[in-house]
């Protein structure tokens, strides 16, 4: 944040104007490569497909790097939840109560346990999941945060508040316990490297799974320990039973 002060002049004596010098402003690309090396001093900035240089959607490269940055936190953050929901769900933890998961056999590994819950308990998850993109999207509940589209010069990142746009909900989906309310610039900053090589390594893990489900064997430190998956990941919604297929939807209007 730059701060802006300013004095009276009204006793001054009159002074010829004298042109205003800016401060070196570092641009999103250089930005982009310091913020590599302190997430990892060895490797550095590595781009080998030269995405942060190409005009994606007619964009200049300050919004695509903005919205590389955005993604790469986005998806560190879904895949650390999947990393610790596979683990979750490999080991036999449900919550209790009325529910989808009573439907979900003993003994199904983590993606036979998607498989298993009705189709329109899957409609539910993505829809929240819709809603919660499109309040980090929307300018509007960015704005009223006093934030901007990371496309934009916004804080890549940034999940809107509640209280402010949604509803005076007493927790945010970001930083619900305001832990970090009043941490120091040094200590977010610390804490972003953090959450996105975590979010990195998530990725690897969570793949890691998936590759060893698929094709056991692929990943030698989990043989043995992940089981096969004869479903396919690329098709979450095919038909895997009754009142479970992706035709439900159709049927809910038919009767």
């Amino acid at each position: 944040m730059l701060a802006l002060t300013s004095s009276s002049l009204s006793f001054a004596p009159a002074v010829a104007p004298r042109a205003a010098v800016s401060g070196p402003v570092m641009s999103a690309k250089a930005d982009l490569e310091a913020f590599a090396k302190e997430c990892n001093p060895v490797v550095g900035y590595w781009d080998p497909l030269g995405l942060a240089d190409l005009p994606l959607w007619g964009q200049d490269q300050d919004a695509v790097i903005g919205w590389l940055r955005h993604s790469e936190i986005k998806h560190g953050r879904i895949a650390m939840a999947g990393f610790v929901g596979y683990i979750a769900h490999a080991n036999g933890f449900r919550f209790g109560g009325i529910g989808p998961q009573n439907v979900v056999p003993e003994g199904a590994s983590a993606p036979e346990v998607w498989d298993s819950i009705p189709f329109l308990a899957k409609l539910q998850i993505i829809g929240a999941i819709g809603v919660l993109e499109h309040i980090s999207e929307d300018k509007n509940f960015l704005a009223a945060d006093g934030m901007k589209h990371y496309m934009r010069g916004g804080k890549p990142g940034y999940f809107p508040t509640f209280s402010a746009n949604v509803h005076p909900m007493p927790l945010n989906l970001f930083d619900p316990f305001k832990w970090s309310k009043n941490a120091s610039p040094e200590k977010k900053a610390k804490g972003l490297v953090t959450e996105t090589n975590n979010g990195r390594l998530a990725m690897l893990g969570l793949f890691g799974f998936l590759s060893e489900s698929k094709i056991p064997g692929s990943v030698p430190a989990l043989s043995g320990i992940i089981p096969s998956y004869d479903g396919d990941y690329m098709q979450p919604f095919l038909p895997t039973g009754p009142d479970t297929s992706l035709w439900t939807i159709g049927n809910l209007w038919a009767n």
